[in-house]
Order: C-alpha cells, then sequence, then structure tokens
C-alpha cells in the first residue's frame, strides 16, 4: 500500500473516532409543548357542583381556546387512591408556547367577548367556586423528545 494512501486512510478513521464522541455530547432530548397542571380539592359533597363546572364553563373555554389554536389540548384527571393533602382532581392543558404579554392580553379581551363576562364577573364566579373547591397549586411542565 502506497505510502500517500496509507495516511489518507489513517486520517479518515481518526477522524471518526475522535467525531463519535462529539455527537454523544449533544443533548439527545428536545424541548416540546408545555403542560400546564393544575391540582384542585374538592369539599365533600361539591363534586357534582365542581364536576357541573367542568362540564360547563371550563369545557367551553378550554374548546375555544383550542379552536383559536391557544392550546393543543386538555383533560381532567381524577386521584383514584387520593392520600391526605393531595388534590381530587387534576386540570392539565397543553400549549406549544408561552405568549408575549402583548398576547396574552389580546387573548383575555377574546376569551372575555366569547364568555361575555368582565373581569368583576369571571372574578366573582370564580369566588363562588372557592367556597366549595381549593387550587392547590399549579405546576408548569414541558415535554421533552427524542432526537
Amino acid at each position: 500500500m502506497k505510502p500517500i494512501r496509507r495516511a489518507a486512510i489513517l486520517a479518515a478513521s481518526l477522524t471518526l473516532v475522535f467525531a463519535s464522541p462529539v455527537a454523544a455530547q449533544n443533548d439527545p432530548l428536545v424541548p416540546g409543548e408545555y403542560v400546564e397542571v393544575g391540582s384542585i380539592t374538592i369539599d365533600d359533597g361539591h363534586y357534582m357542583d365542581y364536576a357541573n363546572f367542568l362540564a360547563g364553563t371550563w369545557k367551553s373555554r378550554m374548546e375555544y381556546a383550542k379552536s383559536q389554536g391557544w392550546i393543543t389540548g386538555y383533560e381532567v384527571l381524577a386521584n383514584v387512591n387520593k392520600r391526605p393533602g393531595e388534590p381530587d382532581l387534576i386540570l392539565v392543558t397543553r400549549f406549544k408556547s408561552m405568549p408575549d404579554s402583548a398576547e396574552q392580553q389580546k387573548r383575555d379581551s377574546t376569551m372575555r367577548a366569547y364568555l361575555k363576562q368582565t373581569d368583576s364577573q369571571l372574578e366573582a364566579a370564580s369566588g363562588e367556586r372557592a367556597k366549595y373547591r381549593k387550587q392547590l397549586g399549579s405546576q408548569l411542565w414541558q415535554v421533552l423528545g427524542f432526537r
């Protein structure tokens, strides 16, 4: 084998050997959609009150948001084997990206017009629900997919 050809093969082999560790250093996970999770407890005797709200007003809001392209999906999860301090329900909302301040204000205005309610009316309705349901908190997650 000619020395030049041997050197070229050796150089190509070394390039492959050193290129592999560099590829392995790249993050194998890619960011995907966001998932907002709200934790809800319901006082005894008020499950149907809250279930009716979810099946009516809440679902209507979610369907409207989905039709506008603001969210990609939503669901309600029940805590089947609830322990003390845990929520009764989890409200899940999925969306592709976070809106900036101007876009969020536009969405809020559009939603109020759709619901035909003012901020004061929405707050009052939330206050009525607060008599029997408690929001324990919320979390914002981001889905990680594989490359």
